[in-house]
């Protein structure tokens, strides 16, 4: 049951960086909705490796094959079958450093819990490149949502390093992310932190950040605490990226310091709908949403394959030695994660709305 997630809308993720594909099987979707193809194929060239000087290297077209469940453009209610097939794998690197595990990776702890049986090859079942299925099952997600519902799901890049963004408006939101490499919103920002990037890829090192994301239209209602909460399952998703280390609702920590009578959103009435004159509870109140945007930010480690010596120990013989990793990775994985946060979003709020719509 560990690589499924869902309850109304389920998906199961299969797949590793370096075997013949990755992929992702959906279980409930609606029958009778037509799929954008293009737009999935778009999606999917957002987390598309070998772009630009900023991303690995590593060419895959990621284009996804339908293998069921989609007949003449419309969904047919069986499950949906999406694979993306491995096409540039280069294992060499790694058989040469297999007994080594890499700080930082989940190279030890997949050794342990698997007994060696585990597939090291690039990261195996743990790299970033399981998250093309997730994409691919996203994008139908989001299609259905803004379809049926008229909820949209826009991520972006607010901190990489030291460098943060400013605020900016919701029209800015929606369009200047696409505008550049990083996939941030403030454009001033996001030419700084492409220079520090490249500035800490010629040192052989590697950068983390911060993505914030912006769920509008969301109905009152979403949620089913205690356990299946919003946030519970927002979370659970989201800490299901690789390299995911925290993630915050509204003004998130920032409650900690705040008096009460400055964090409460307070009501008031527009329209005879009842809304929040701020959003510090980031949408969600109880575990529930309370129809204003759900915003919530996430934060992710620095890429772990860095090219400086470090200390690690060899499995075989329990002896310290000194890992040089080779290979092509992603100095920064952040800008390649904005598109993976939205699509982990819309099958969340796609799969309680679901629940929703079915109690």
């Amino acid at each position: 049951m560990a690589n499924i997630l869902g309850e109304k809308l389920k998906i199961v993720s299969f797949g590793e960086s370096h075997g013949k594909c990755v992929g992702v099987l959906i279980d409930g979707f609606p029958a009778g909705f037509k799929i954008d193809l293009e737009a999935m194929q778009k999606e999917m060239k957002r987390r598309q490796p070998g772009q630009s000087s900023l991303v690995t290297s590593r060419k895959e077209e990621d284009k996804v094959e339908i293998f069921s469940g989609i007949f003449n453009g419309l969904t047919t209610g069986s499950p949906i079958c999406l694979l993306i097939f491995n096409k540039d794998v280069d294992s060499s690197k790694y058989e040469l450093i297999k007994n080594l595990p890499r700080p930082g990776h989940a190279d030890l702890t997949a050794y342990f819990k698997y007994k060696g049986f585990n597939d090291y090859r690039g990261g195996g079942r743990f790299s970033g490149r399981i998250t093309a299925g997730f994409v691919a099952a996203g994008a139908l997600a989001k299609q259905l949502l803004k379809e049926k519902l008229k909820i949209e799901i826009y991520a972006y890049t607010v901190q990489i390093g030291k460098i943060k963004a400013k605020e900016v408006s919701l029209a800015e939101i929606k369009k200047n992310p696409e505008k550049n490499l990083v996939k941030c919103a403030d454009l001033k920002a996001a030419q700084k932190m492409e220079k520090l990037i490249l500035k800490v890829k010629k040192q052989n090192d590697s950068l983390g950040g911060i993505i914030e994301c912006l769920i509008l239209n969301p109905p009152v209602g979403l949620g089913e605490p205690v356990f299946n909460s919003l946030e519970s399952d927002l979370a659970k998703a989201i800490f299901s990226i690789p390299a995911c280390k925290g993630i915050e609702f509204g003004v998130g920590f920032k409650v900690a310091e705040m008096k009460g009578s400055l964090n409460n959103d307070q009501f008031y009435l527009s329209q005879g709908k009842i809304m929040t004159r701020t959003n510090n509870a980031g949408g969600i109140l109880g575990g529930i949403s309370n129809g204003m945007p759900i915003v919530f930010k996430v934060a992710f480690k620095p890429t772990a394959s860095i090219g400086q010596p470090q200390k690690t120990v060899n499995l075989k013989t329990k002896k310290p030695e000194i890992l040089k990793i080779e290979g092509r990775h992603d100095p920064c994985l952040v800008p390649r994660a904005v598109p993976v946060v939205e699509a982990m979003t819309a099958l969340v709020i796609a799969d309680l709305s679901l629940q929703a719509g079915s109690n």
